[in-house]
């Protein structure tokens, strides 16, 4: 039995341009050869292989069996090679071989999924590392450069360069079967459980947001959030954008609180202030840019400062835990997580 030889790219291309335009002549045309080199290609190839690709028949060459087995793989190879090409291309001209990105969980999915779809269409050999984080774990992402470009909320850092570029609406929510839904006038969240999204980073410190009830359940994870919410085990904040069909479906109910109204959640973009990002990072950040100033363009008259929101919720919260336990100690304590 021979052995099976090695095949080059130019033939590769050569039955692709047979196969999909069923002719030698017309494969010639296209690829700007004569037919003879076509057809001197093609029986090359076949010696090398071993085997038959096309049955030559008058109106045409047809594939065969094996032949058609083979064109699937000549696609891939050649797709390969051509994305190698591409970015061997693109690394010349500075481009990135990846972009890390790390995005707030309350960052609206739909903004995200459009601005990384455009993202793949401009820069398709660029490699995406992406992660959802919450809270401080954006900013922890960033600063160990395990991402080197978060979208997150309101910490700080010195070592950040950060500049707003949204907002994302809280609103309080609760099953339809909750006291705080059924009877909102006899009821108040404080004497209810207070589902509450924790930082597992620990960078948010001694700050809460939104907090108001004595009793939390603490969560790491606003997927099951959302779903203790559904199932009536609580009550909380929820980004607006993501309740949306289940408050169209009944599933849950806005609930209308005095004491917890809701807020906004300020988001920022942020990078290293010692680093610099590379054409596709910088690209993708102006994008998300865009998509962050969509979502408070509708609220931007009617929303105050980022501090003001966060200070009067600060000062309430205080408020609340002194007239709860008469004690000015008991107002100062506080735990690294937020009803966010």
């Amino acid at each position: 039995m021979p052995a099976v030889g090695s095949p080059s790219l130019e033939q590769l291309r050569v039955l692709a341009a047979v196969a999909d335009t069923g002719s030698f002549s017309e494969a010639a045309r296209r690829l700007g050869k004569a037919q003879s080199v076509v057809s001197y290609a093609i029986g090359n190839l076949e010696a090398q292989l071993g085997v038959t690709l096309f049955d030559r028949r008058p109106r045409g060459p047809l594939l065969t069996e094996a032949g058609r087995a083979i064109l699937g793989d000549a696609r891939r190879i050649s797709g390969i090679v051509e994305g190698l090409r591409a970015r061997a291309s693109g690394l010349q001209q500075g481009l990135e071989a990846t972009v890390s990105l790390v995005v707030d969980v309350m960052f609206p999915t739909r903004r995200l999924v459009a601005a990384l779809e455009a993202f793949q269409a401009a820069f398709p050999t660029v490699d995406l590392n992406l992660q959802i984080d919450a809270m401080g774990g954006i900013v922890r992402r960033v600063l160990d450069e395990s991402s080197n470009l978060g979208v997150g909320g309101w910490i700080e850092s010195d070592h950040l360069n950060r500049r707003q570029i949204g907002e994302v609406t809280l609103i309080p929510v609760a099953a339809p079967t909750h006291p705080l839904a059924v009877d909102p006038a006899d009821e108040s969240p404080r004497d209810h459980t207070q589902l509450v999204l924790t930082d597992p980073s620990g960078l948010s410190g001694t700050k809460q947001f939104g907090v108001l009830a004595a009793r939390q359940w603490r969560l790491g994870d606003l997927g099951a959030k959302h779903a203790l919410l559904r199932a009536g085990l609580g009550w909380g904040n929820m980004p607006e954008d993501l309740v949306r069909d289940d408050l169209k479906s009944g599933a849950l109910v806005r609930l209308t609180l005095p004491e917890g109204r809701g807020a906004r959640y300020p988001i920022f973009l942020m990078t290293r202030a010692d680093r610099t990002l590379g054409p596709a990072g910088s690209w993708l950040a102006a994008r998300l840019e865009q998509s962050g100033c969509l979502e408070a363009e509708g609220r931007a008259s009617a929303a105050p400062a980022e501090d003001q929101v966060i200070e009067e919720d600060h000062q309430r919260r205080a408020e609340d835990r002194h007239n709860q336990f008469g004690d000015p100690a008991a107002a100062a304590e506080t735990r690294q997580d937020g009803d966010v």
